[in-house]
């Protein structure tokens, strides 16, 4: 499988951050095969045509719309390329914590490592168009760089994915505060990276170095939800993604994310989704499941 990096030198800029708006790179940055990469994307369509399958999940792309896709996201994209009007941010993780000086900051966008609502953002036109003065405003600076632009471009970057976020949680009815401690969205940062070897509360209360009471009512402040809905929910992407992407069995599965018994794992997939295994797949495979 493909994984698009992020190169500088190609992108023709100084910062792992770009602005992208061109049809002509569709085949670049929108495969019809499954690949991912190693940035996150948000892409705003003024006009769009077509799905993209994100992990586990087919979405319409509409006009007036904005899509969320984090690192790594497995995606294949099913569009028509004529009736396109779209333009991309792509950024990195590190550089964006970084540039502004929060190592947690992307885990505080709900769009992002979101796996229980839709990462489609629907808005009206003058705000796509807001969004994309916005957009072009930042590429004016990179590629036509000041002394002052990276003041100019941090404080744009923050503004809109900011205000992005906050139509996301109007939109899906989410909760919308800041959690000081930070234990919450630590938690969900080490799910992304611990998942697949650790699916205990404790094991994660444990990094963190606080109780699992202290982690559980951080998560539920934060995302009305318990840790270990948050757990589950990611290792059942988890399942979802090898079960359509690789060519695992069952058992390879299974014992890759530390289950004692094939059947463990799958009795967890039926309660959470009833459908077996291959009731999934086929649906998946159908395109029944969305």
């Amino acid at each position: 499988m493909k994984t698009i990096l992020f190169n500088k030198t190609e992108c023709g800029v100084d910062f792992l951050l770009n602005v992208i708006h061109d049809t002509g790179i569709v085949d670049i940055y929108m495969l019809p095969e499954t690949h991912n990469a190693d940035y996150f994307e948000i892409i705003v369509f003024k006009k769009g045509n077509g799905y993209v399958y994100i992990d586990n999940r087919k979405i319409e792309i509409k006009n007036n719309s904005i899509l969320f896709i984090s690192p790594y996201q497995l995606k294949k994209w099913e569009v028509h390329v004529e009736e396109l009007d779209f333009t991309i941010l792509i950024f990195k993780e590190e550089f964006l914590n970084e540039f502004l000086n929060d190592k947690l900051f992307t885990y505080k966008l709900l769009y992002f490592y979101q796996y229980d609502h839709p990462t489609r953002l629907d808005l009206d036109l003058d705000k796509i168009k807001g969004t994309c003065n916005i957009l072009q405003e930042i590429k004016s600076e990179l590629v036509s760089p000041n002394l002052d632009s990276a003041h100019i471009i941090r404080s744009l970057i923050y503004y809109v994915l900011h205000r992005l976020n906050r139509d996301y949680a109007n939109q899906n009815h989410l909760p919308f505060q800041i959690d000081t401690s930070n234990y919450a969205y630590a938690f969900k940062k080490l799910l992304e990276e611990h998942i697949k070897e650790k699916q205990r509360i404790e094991d994660y209360s444990d990094i963190l170095g606080i109780s699992r009471i202290t982690l559980n009512k951080a998560v539920k402040k934060q995302f009305h939800q318990t840790a270990t809905q948050l757990l589950k929910n990611r290792l059942l992407t988890e399942i979802k993604n090898e079960l359509l992407y690789s060519n695992k069995t069952i058992s390879e599965i299974a014992f890759g994310l530390g289950y004692s018994e094939p059947n463990h794992m799958m009795r967890f997939f039926k309660k959470q989704t009833g459908f077996t295994a291959s009731e999934f797949q086929s649906s998946y495979q159908n395109g029944s499941l969305s």
